[in-house]
This record gives C-alpha cells, sequence and structure tokens, in this order.
C-alpha cells in the first residue's frame, strides 16, 4: 500500500500533456533538474518541469515502482495495475556474431517448430546474441499461484479450419539483455502462439462479421475476413497477460472481430530462473 500510495501521488504530476499540448497552452517545459528516489534508491527518469511541476511518462513511473501500465489502442485507454509487476515490452535481439561448434556443444538450441518444449534445470540455451544462458529454476512452471493447473494440449477445431489461410511461423528467438534489475532472457513461444492462434479460429463462428451460412465469411476477393498474424512488429497497443486465461485473449477479440490481429507468447527468464509465459494480444 506504501508502494500504491506513493505511486498515486507521483501520478499527480505525471498525469501530462506533451511538449505540443503545453506550447499550444502558453507554458514552457524544460528539463527538470531535480533528482528522483524510490524508497531510498535514485532512479533515472526523464522528467520535464512545467510551472514548477515534474511530469513524467506513465510507463516510467511504473517501471520506477513495480506497477504494470498498458496501452489499450482499440479504446485508447491507458491501463495501470497495481496488483502486477511492471513488465517491459519484449526487446529486439543484439547483433552478435555466429558462436563456433565448439562454443554450442551440448548446448540447446530452440528448434523452429510448434512442438512443445519443456526446458530443465541445468540445460543451457544458446541465445540469439551467442551468449549462453543456464536455466536454474523451474519450479514455477505449471505452478504459478496465479495459473489454474497445468495447460491442456492445444484447442481441437470446432469447425474445418482448412477455410482460413495457413499461417507461418515466426521465427524462434531467443533475446537475451541484462540491465541492474537482472540477467533477462525471452524464449519465443511457438506451442503457445499456436494456442492463440487456435482460439481464435474457433471464436469465428460466434462473428457473424467473420461467419455466414455454416462457414467463413469472405470478401469480394474470397478472403475471410479474419486478419491474424503471429508475431507483433511493435508494442503501440499490446494487451499484455499471464498466465493462460482463455478469457483474456477472447474478450479482446470480440470486442472488435474485424480488426486486424497479432499473437505471440514468450516464455520469460530471470538470473535462470522461469517467471512465467507472457501472452501479447494487438488489435488495430
Amino acid at each position: 500500500m506504501k508502494r500504491f500510495q506513493f505511486f498515486l501521488g507521483f501520478l499527480c504530476g505525471a498525469l501530462c500533456f506533451g511538449g505540443t499540448m503545453a506550447a499550444a497552452a502558453g507554458l514552457l517545459a524544460e528539463p527538470s533538474a531535480q533528482t528522483f528516489y524510490v524508497d531510498g534508491m535514485k532512479v533515472d527518469l526523464e522528467a520535464y518541469a512545467i510551472n514548477g511541476h515534474n511530469y513524467v511518462q506513465l510507463r516510467d513511473v511504473g517501471r520506477a515502482v513495480d506497477f504494470n501500465v498498458t496501452y489499450d489502442g482499440t479504446t485508447n485507454s491507458v491501463h495501470i495495475d497495481s496488483e502486477n509487476p511492471y513488465m517491459e515490452a519484449v526487446p529486439a535481439p543484439t547483433p552478435a556474431p555466429v558462436p563456433t561448434p565448439a562454443q554450442t556443444s551440448g548446448v540447446i538450441t530452440i528448434p523452429q517448430s510448434d512442438e512443445r518444449l519443456v526446458l530443465k534445470e541445468g540445460d543451457k540455451v544458446l541465445c540469439d546474441d551467442g551468449t549462453i544462458y543456464e536455466i536454474t529454476d523451474m519450479s514455477l512452471y505449471d505452478k504459478s499461484m496465479f495459473a489454474s493447473g497445468p495447460l491442456a494440449s492445444l484447442p481441437a477445431p470446432t469447425y474445418d479450419w482448412s477455410q482460413l489461410p495457413e499461417l507461418e511461423l515466426p521465427k524462434a528467438e531467443v533475446r537475451h539483455f541484462q540491465t541492474e534489475h537482472g540477467d533477462r532472457l525471452f524464449i519465443r513461444n511457438l506451442y503457445e502462439t499456436r494456442r492463440m492462434q487456435y482460439t481464435i479460429y474457433n471464436c469465428v463462428p460466434n462473428c457473424p462479421m467473420l461467419w455466414e451460412d455454416g462457414k467463413v465469411k469472405l470478401d469480394k476477393n474470397g478472403v475471410p475476413f479474419l486478419r491474424l498474424q503471429l508475431s507483433i512488429t511493435d508494442t503501440k497497443g499490446v494487451q499484455p497477460f499471464w498466465p493462460w486465461q482463455e478469457e483474456q485473449l477472447t474478450q479482446v477479440f470480440y470486442s472488435a472481430p474485424g480488426a486486424s490481429f497479432a499473437v505471440e507468447a514468450w516464455d520469460v527468464f530471470k538470473d535462470g530462473k522461469f517467471l512465467y509465459t507472457k501472452y501479447n494480444v494487438q488489435g488495430r
């Protein structure tokens, strides 16, 4: 509660208008010269002083005090979640030289496959930046206090999915980066990405915009109205959630079935420990 009270107090100076709006209002915005501390620890915040008040980005505040902040592009709204920790967008990989066979001996290379892959403690994973990341703790896999239990197999078709175009899997990626908060690893989970895809497929018959006369509805060019891809190329409007809860995805989809959707899933590790599988959905 102490952190949340701090957050609300700081937020009063963070529900900001940008530089353009400040100029339009006849106000002068300049970089703040003040230093910021959270629980006695110095934090770096990009702040601007306007009329004696500090203004910062909500995401920076969320990162500093560990509250999650997301943007919903379908409703043009910002969501602040005080119950869950701040989650960074999946970082872009850093180009690195190709490791030699000797360096990768006995090391797991994440396959370009949507077959289920469960890593074990002691496994060493080859990262896209050429480093080797050792898995030390898988105790939270299938046992998160927020999860309902081990996930079942992927959804089975409730109609003929061959009416829809076959979606190509995105590239298997293993993104590794280090910050002052720990040694992080993101592994693209292609199996769980398929779970998101198939769940949306089974929603189609419930949407008159996408379903007609017992089959997938097509546009004038013979292309299904469903627009779906299996990777997200930017973070605008992305809604993350974890653990897997089917309604978290279907509610977003049913809110605008005619939109273009992108989905993806990532396994998240910190300091060798599995934390959760993060599911991202984006609708436009």
